[in-house]
C-alpha cells in the first residue's frame, strides 16, 4: 500500500529520547545483529579450532560462516519485517472497507475508545464528531487506537535487513581477523582477546535500550559469548575424536 504516510502522515509524537524516536529501533537492529554475528563466529571458530590446526582452514571456514549468517540474517529480518508491513496493510485496507460500508458501527467503536479514556456526555460526541469528520483521522485513530499499531512500527524491510546482516556481517569478522596474520595458536589467543573486548562493548551499546548498568550489561554479555565459545570448543574436540582426528594441543 502506497499510502501508508499519507494516512500516519508524520510521527504524531516527537520524542526526545532516542529509543522512542525511529533512531533508536536501528540500534535495536545493529545490536541484536552485531551480537548475533559475534558469538557464534566466536563459537564456531573455537569448534572448528578444536578439530583443525591449519589457520587457513579455519578463515575459509570461518568467511564462510559469516557470510552465510549474514545473508541468512539479512533474508530473515526482511521476511518477517515484510511479513509485519504487509499485516499492517491488510488491516488498514479491512478498516477502510468497515468505515465506507458500517460508518456507524466503527463511530461506536471510536465513541466506547474514548468513553474508556473518561470522556462522557456531550465532551464524548464532540470527540467523536471531530474524528469521524476527517476520513484520514478516523482511519488512523482506528489504527492506533483499536488496533495498536502505530507507523513508527511500520519498519522498511529492506533497511531492516541490511542493518541487521551488515551488523552480523561486521560483527563476525572480529573474530576470524587474527587467523589473516597469525599462527593458530597465536590467532586463537587474539580471537578471544578482541571477542571479549567486543562483547563487553556491545553489552554496553545495549544500556542504550535496555538502560541497565553498563558494567552488568557488559559483563553479562561477555559471560554468555565466552560460554558459547566454551561449548564450540568442546563440540568441535569432541566431533574431531569421534571422526577420528586428533585435536591440536
Amino acid at each position: 500500500m502506497a499510502d501508508l504516510k499519507e494516512i500516519f502522515g508524520k510521527p504524531p509524537v516527537q520524542h526526545d529520547e532516542d529509543w522512542h524516536s525511529p533512531g533508536g529501533k536501528a540500534i535495536r537492529e545493529v545490536v541484536f545483529g552485531f551480537n548475533d554475528g559475534l558469538v557464534s563466529t566466536v563459537g564456531f571458530v573455537m569448534g572448528v579450532s578444536a578439530a583443525l590446526p591449519d589457520p587457513r582452514i579455519i578463515l575459509i571456514a570461518g568467511l564462510a560462516e559469516v557470510l552465510a549468517g549474514g545473508f541468512s540474517m539479512f533474508f530473515g529480518a526482511y521476511l518477517s519485517s515484510k511479513n509485519q508491513r504487509e499485516f499492517f496493510e491488510s488491516e488498514i485496507a479491512r478498516e477502510r472497507f468497515e468505515m465506507e460500508h458500517m460508518p456507524e458501527k466503527e463511530r461506536e467503536e471510536i465513541r466506547r475508545i474514548y468513553a474508556a479514556k473518561g470522556f462522557v456526555g456531550a465532551e464524548l460526541e464532540a470527540v467523536v464528531r471531530q474524528i469521524t469528520s476527517d476520513p484520514k483521522v478516523w482511519l488512523k485513530c482506528m489504527m492506533e487506537e483499536e488496533l495498536g499499531l502505530i507507523y513508527e512500527s511500520m519498519d522498511n524491510p529492506i533497511k531492516v535487513g541490511f542493518l541487521t546482516g551488515f551488523s552480523f556481517m561486521t560483527a563476525g569478522i572480529i573474530p576470524i581477523l587474527p587467523f589473516v596474520y597469525a599462527s593458530s595458536d597465536t590467532a586463537m589467543l587474539h580471537t578471544v582477546l578482541f571477542s571479549a573486548v567486543s562483547l563487553f562493548a556491545v553489552g554496553i551499546l545495549k544500556t542504550f535500550l535496555t538502560r541497565r548498568p553498563w558494567f552488568r550489561s557488559g559483563l553479562e554479555s561477555l559471560t554468555i559469548g565466552l560460554l558459547a565459545s566454551g561449548l564450540g570448543y568442546v563440540f568441535g574436540w569432541a566431533a574431531s575424536r569421534l571422526a577420528g582426528f586428533v585435536p591440536h594441543p
